[in-house]
């Protein structure tokens, strides 16, 4: 995931995929307010969020484009979507929340991304935090990290994520932890590359 995607207020991966699962008249007139990029087309997508019963491609495409525009009606139900269970929907609106901008966004993906019941789910949370280079991306990371190099669940991919992340701030904090790393087979080329960034 690129979560330094910056072209435009509507992501067009988003659009392929959710393509596939929308109802196609109702998709047609949800995308056309999502490019219209006006302050009513805004409130149409925003009543999205809140509307009853809407299925949640609505509430994606919604949720993103708005994200993407920096407005934060957005942000509760993109970070629900960043936690979840599938990948793309928590790539995308990794790359919205990061175009928004909101102060409360580090805050979200550190809970996310330190969650001991939601591991399997944290790779994004743990992808944006790097990409937000907050105060608390470093910390969280080395405690993420350490946390699977101990723990019986190793979650590789969410811990080379993290690897990567340490390398991509370039923080020495991370020397010990990355050391450690680099002892898994599994890691060893990520936590090398990490550590010649320090």
């Amino acid at each position: 995931m690129d979560v330094h995607d910056t072209a435009g207020t509507v992501d067009e991966a988003l659009v392929a995929r959710l393509r596939a699962e929308a109802e196609p008249e109702e998709f047609k007139r949800l995308l056309a307010l999502a490019r219209r990029d006006t302050p009513a087309a805004r409130d149409a997508l925003a009543a999205e969020l809140t509307a009853p019963a809407r299925p949640l491609w609505a509430r994606e495409l919604a949720a993103c484009t708005l994200g993407r525009a920096g407005d934060r009606r957005a942000f509760e139900t993109l970070v629900f979507l960043l936690n979840h269970r599938d990948p793309p929907r928590g790539a995308a609106a990794a790359r919205a929340l990061l175009r928004l901008g909101d102060p409360r966004t580090a805050r979200a993906a550190v809970a996310l991304a330190e969650n001991e019941l939601r591991t399997s789910y944290a790779l994004h949370p743990v992808r944006l935090l790097a990409a937000l280079r907050a105060p608390s991306s470093v910390p969280t990371l080395i405690r993420v990290l350490d946390r699977l190099l101990a723990g019986p669940a190793h979650h590789w991919p969410v811990a080379r994520a993290c690897v990567e992340g340490l390398g991509a701030l370039g923080d020495r904090r991370a020397r010990l932890v990355l050391l450690a790393a680099r002892e898994r087979p599994e890691l060893r080329a990520a936590a090398n590359e990490a550590l010649l960034r320090l």
